[in-house]
């Protein structure tokens, strides 16, 4: 594929409304054109509809992390990569202690805060919902806080993730290797104010997508619940895996297919014994014959949307938008694809407490639409056993992701034991739970879908009416 340059001609008064940059930025990212094109609508000065900590633009400083294990004496962390995942109940904890000290305290989110990563992939933006408040963010997000009495915060993230706004946000950014942004790139960034009708009209619509992301949260949250506890079981935490002491000075009888010490260690057994305590089946047996494996190897050849899948790796399988290489369809052999309530699992990783690897998540609706790389464990649950969602409700819980890292095999990459997968040991509730914790995961992503659609539509929106009036 040829190498596509981009070749503009600028007026020479751009340099001087854009403080003489001689970069390419500022005047190929179409901020330019998009000042002029909102001459014709009534605008403020970003600065000006923002308030609180350092005019209602910041970010927080550097410091020190000390990160803890046990909830108790920790809070959320937040960094650029995490908060592109949907799922926020996994986050790695800091100490409560330095969080909550004056130096840190104002990296604390919000409910209706826009977030925005200044650092790397810079101009990434999500809307805190009531579910992220106490999380604390990273010094690589920038926080806008919207001043209630002059402007919707709904509307202010919705027009800054339109076409219009995404353009100044990136216009701002700077670094060769490294990209960054900084709050004064913000100063002349104009909103334009549509009226209340419309500016009221996005504000709700992201509201409601913010509440629907509450709710997939808590239906997932209440499914894993519901199938741990119907078995007698409580869902383990990081603090209390931890405190079982570590992998070391004991003995076992290693079988034939592995002398890995930690593949027989007792904290994972342990984890076993107290699912054999109640009623209880192999993962193998509760899976389609022939499916529990990763994804197969194949040549990608890239294609435009119109003929491709989008494919998808382990990084962008959590995210709430997954982004990914667009694949031609042509070219996709089976196994890519998969079907619907197929259980996804990070297949490959490092054993680093805040990775992906042994994290899962489910594929329904609109994500059936993408193919997934052979780095993704399939777990397709035979529905003649077990409801797929209900076994996503136990395979997203800290005791399987626990129980998944124990089986890993490798040195550097870690992958899970081929004989050792399918015999791990999965409780078995009764019917009545397992098809109400099923209900609760498809209710859970229909919500998702909804919240999507509810964003994109306010997006439209204000889009649409900023096209308009300057016609």
């Amino acid at each position: 594929m040829s190498r596509k340059f981009q070749v503009k001609a600028i007026p020479s008064s751009w340099l001087e409304q854009n403080g003489r940059r001689l970069d390419c930025t500022p005047y190929m990212s179409g901020a330019a054109e998009i000042r002029e094109l909102l001459k014709k609508h009534d605008t403020e000065r970003l600065p000006d509809i923002t308030t609180g900590h350092e005019g209602g633009i910041f970010y927080g400083p550097r410091s020190t992390r000390t990160y803890v294990r046990d909830a108790n004496y920790g809070v959320p962390f937040l960094t650029t990569t995490f908060m592109m995942q949907a799922d926020l109940t996994r986050l790695p904890l800091i100490s409560r202690k330095e969080a909550e000290s004056r130096k840190l305290i104002n990296q604390k989110v919000s409910e209706g805060m826009t977030l925005i990563t200044r650092s790397g992939s810079v101009g990434r933006t999500i809307y805190a919902r009531s579910s992220m408040a106490g999380i604390w963010s990273n010094e690589d997000i920038i926080k806008v806080v919207a001043d209630p009495v002059k402007v919707k915060s709904g509307y202010l993230y919705a027009y800054l993730c339109t076409r219009f706004g995404v353009p100044f946000v990136l216009s701002g950014k700077y670094g060769s290797v490294i990209t960054h942004l900084e709050p004064e790139h913000f100063s002349d960034l104009l909103v334009p104010r549509l009226g209340d009708l419309i500016e009221d009209k996005a504000h709700e619509l992201i509201e409601r997508s913010a509440s629907l992301l509450d709710q997939y949260q808590k239906y997932l949250n209440d499914a894993t619940q519901l199938y741990l506890e119907s078995v007698g079981l409580e869902d383990i935490t990081p603090g209390e895996w931890h405190s079982w002491g570590s992998d070391l000075g004991f003995s076992s009888l290693a079988g034939s297919k592995s002398l890995r010490a930690l593949n027989f260690n007792p904290r994972f057994n342990r984890l076993c014994d107290r699912i054999k305590q109640g009623s209880w089946k192999l993962l193998g047996e509760l899976c389609v014959p022939g499916t529990l494996k990763r994804g197969v190897r194949f040549s990608r050849v890239d294609a435009d949307p119109e003929y491709a899948y989008r494919l998808i790796g382990q990084k962008e399988l959590f995210w709430l938008r997954p982004q990914g290489r667009w694949i031609g369809k042509n070219f996709v052999p089976d196994g890519v694809l998969v079907e619907d309530g197929c259980v996804l699992v990070a297949a490959q990783g490092t054993l680093g407490e805040s990775e992906l690897y042994c994290r899962s998540e489910f594929a329904t609706g609109k994500a059936l639409e993408n193919a997934y790389s052979e780095h993704i464990l399939r777990v397709l649950a035979n529905e003649e056993l077990i409801e797929r969602g209900a076994l996503f409700a136990f395979m997203r819980s800290e005791t399987a992701f626990r129980m998944l890292r124990s089986i890993s095999v490798g040195s550097k990459l870690q992958d899970h034991h081929y004989t050792m997968l399918p015999a791990l040991p999965i409780p078995y509730p009764p019917e009545d739970v397992r098809r109400r914790c099923n209900e609760l995961v498809i209710e859970a992503y229909r919500a998702r879908e909804k919240a999507i659609e509810l964003e994109d539509e306010a997006r439209a929106l204000v889009e649409r009416t900023i096209e308009e009036g300057a016609s």
